[in-house]
C-alpha cells in the first residue's frame, strides 16, 4: 500500500477554499484512524478534519494561515510505515507502552519520554516543534532527555498528548470547544492540566479561567522586572484575519458618516425595572437591548432606506421589509455578528431570549453559517465599557449600524428644575453614498423619541 493523500474535503455550500487555522499532527507522528488532523475555517465556521486511515504522517500540505483550495493536498500518510505497524500491535509490547504510558504516570512524562527502549526507536521520529499548531502531539523520544522549556504562548501545544497518555488512547485530545482552545492558547495554558467539570470530561470556560487564576502567580520579581525587551510575533489567522479583512473592506469601500445623539432613558429604565420585578422570574430578564431592537424595527418602517444592503458593484440598493438585526458579539476568538431574524415579529421577551441564545452560540463556537449571515442592520454595544462616543464600522454591505454608549446619571434642567436624569448616547454610522445626513439624523431622532417615551414602543 502506497502513501495515502488526504485532500481538502468539499464542505458544501459552494465553498471553494478554506483557511488552515491549526495542525494537530506533525511529520513523523503516528496517528490512528479518525484522529483529528487539522482545523480549517470556512467563512466563520471552523471544521475539524479527521484522518481516514491510520499510519505515519510523512508530509503536510500547507502552513497555518495558508488558504487551500478544495481538492488540494492537505496531508500525506503512510499506512505501511514500521511505526504505524508497531502501534497497531499488542498493548503489552514495549513500543505501545512507550506511546501510551501507564494511567498513573504524570502527564509531563508524555513530553519527556520513557527510558531508552530498542522498540521505541521504531515508533518515534522527533519532529521540529511548530508553534502555531495547537494540540499537536509530541511523541516520546528514544533517548532520555530533560523536559523541553515551553514558552507561555506555546504551553497549550502539548495538551493533546499529555491527556491522551492518561486516557483511553494516545490520539485523544482534551475535550473542549474551539473558543476554549483559543482562550487557552492566549493564556498559555496547557489544557491537559486543566481539571474538567463538564459532561464527558469536557473542559468548560469556567474550568480554564479558574485554573489560569490559580497558576498565574508568577514570581513577583519577574513581573516587576525594570526592563523588558522581549517581543512576540503573532500570526493573524482564522477568524481574526477574517475580521481584519472585513473591517478593512468596509472602511475602504464605504464613506462612513457618524451621527451622535443624546437620549434620556430615565423613563425607559424605570419601565424596564418594573417589568423585570414583575416578570423576570417567569419570562426572563430584560436588558436595554430588546427595547432598542423594538425602536429600530418601528423606525425603519418610516425610514426604509436604513434597513437595506447596498451592492456597490451592481449599483443596487435592496430595501427589506423584514428586520434582521445583527448583534455584534465579542467572543474569545474575536467579534462575531449573529443575526436576530424577523425582530419585528417578536415581543420584548422573545427578542431578549433569542439574543441570549445567539450570543451563547457565538461564544461557544456553535453558531451556524445561517445564524451568522443575512443581517439588514446591526447594533453594537460595549455595555459598561461603552464610553461616551464611538464611531462604529458598518457591517458591509449594510448601510447603517447603531452604537450604544453607556448610561450615566447627570443633572438636567427639566421644566425649570434641576433633576438627575439617566442619559445615554447613540453613536450611529451610515453609508453616505446612499443615506444622506439629514435622512440619517431623522432616523436617529425617531429612535430617540421612541426610547424617551417608551409607551410609544407598544403602539402599532
Amino acid at each position: 500500500m502506497g502513501v495515502h493523500v488526504v485532500k481538502v474535503p468539499d464542505i458544501g455550500e459552494g465553498i471553494a477554499q478554506v483557511e488552515l487555522v491549526a495542525w494537530h499532527v506533525k511529520p513523523g507522528d503516528t496517528i490512528a484512524e479518525d484522529q483529528a488532523l487539522a482545523d480549517v475555517m470556512t467563512d466563520k465556521a471552523t471544521v475539524e478534519i479527521p484522518s481516514p486511515v491510520a499510519g505515519q504522517v510523512v508530509g503536510l500540505g500547507g502552513e497555518v494561515g495558508q488558504v487551500l483550495a478544495v481538492g488540494s493536498e492537505l496531508i500525506r500518510i503512510d499506512p505501511a510505515s514500521p511505526a504505524a505497524r508497531a502501534t497497531q500491535g499488542s498493548p503489552a509490547q514495549p513500543a505501545a507502552r512507550a506511546t501510551q504510558g501507564p494511567p498513573a504516570q504524570p502527564a509531563a512524562r508524555a513530553t519527556q519520554g520513557p527510558p531508552a527502549q530498542p522498540a521505541a526507536r521504531a515508533t518515534q521520529v522527533p519532529p521540529a516543534p511548530q508553534p502555531a499548531a495547537r494540540g499537536t502531539q509530541v511523541p516520546a523520544t528514544a533517548q532520555p532527555k530533560a523536559p523541553a522549556v515551553v514558552p507561555p504562548a506555546q504551553a497549550g501545544l502539548a495538551a493533546a498528548p499529555q491527556r491522551a497518555s492518561t486516557g483511553a488512547g494516545a490520539h485523544q485530545r482534551p475535550i473542549a470547544s474551539p473558543a476554549v482552545r483559543a482562550r487557552a492558547w492566549e493564556l498559555g495554558v496547557d489544557l491537559a492540566a486543566v481539571p474538567a467539570s463538564g459532561p464527558a470530561g469536557r473542559i468548560l470556560r469556567s474550568d480554564l479561567e479558574a485554573y489560569a487564576a490559580r497558576t498565574s502567580a508568577a514570581p513577583a520579581a519577574a513581573r516587576a522586572a525594570p526592563h523588558a525587551h522581549g517581543t512576540r510575533e503573532i500570526k493573524i489567522v482564522g477568524l481574526r484575519r477574517m475580521i481584519a479583512q472585513r473591517m478593512q473592506e468596509s472602511k475602504r469601500r464605504i464613506p462612513h458618516y457618524t451621527y451622535v445623539e443624546e437620549v434620556d432613558v430615565t423613563e425607559l429604565e424605570a419601565l424596564r425595572a418594573q417589568l423585570n420585578r414583575k416578570w423576570a422570574a417567569v419570562r426572563g430578564h430584560l436588558t436595554l437591548l430588546p427595547f432598542l431592537v423594538q425602536a429600530i424595527a418601528q423606525s425603519v418602517r418610516e425610514y426604509p432606506q436604513i434597513n437595506a444592503r447596498f451592492d456597490d458593484q451592481a449599483g443596487v440598493l435592496t430595501q427589506f421589509d423584514a428586520v434582521h438585526v445583527g448583534i455584534a458579539t465579542q467572543t474569545d476568538s474575536g467579534l462575531m455578528v449573529p443575526v436576530l431574524r424577523d425582530a419585528h415579529t417578536r415581543d420584548l421577551w422573545g427578542n431578549a431570549a433569542e439574543v441570549a441564545r445567539l450570543a451563547q452560540a457565538a461564544r461557544s463556537g456553535k453558531a451556524t453559517r445561517e445564524e451568522l449571515s443575512g443581517s439588514t442592520i446591526t447594533i453594537t454595544s460595549l455595555g459598561r465599557l461603552g464610553g461616551i462616543v464611538s464611531t462604529p464600522v458598518i457591517n458591509h454591505p449594510e448601510v447603517a449600524i447603531v452604537g450604544v454608549n453607556r448610561i450615566t446619571v447627570r443633572p438636567v434642567i427639566v421644566e425649570g428644575t434641576v433633576a438627575a436624569r439617566q442619559l445615554m448616547n447613540l453613536s450611529s454610522s451610515f453609508d453616505h453614498r446612499v443615506v444622506d445626513g439629514a435622512y440619517a439624523a431623522a432616523f436617529v431622532q425617531d429612535v430617540r423619541s421612541l426610547l424617551q417615551h417608551p409607551a410609544t414602543l407598544f403602539i402599532p
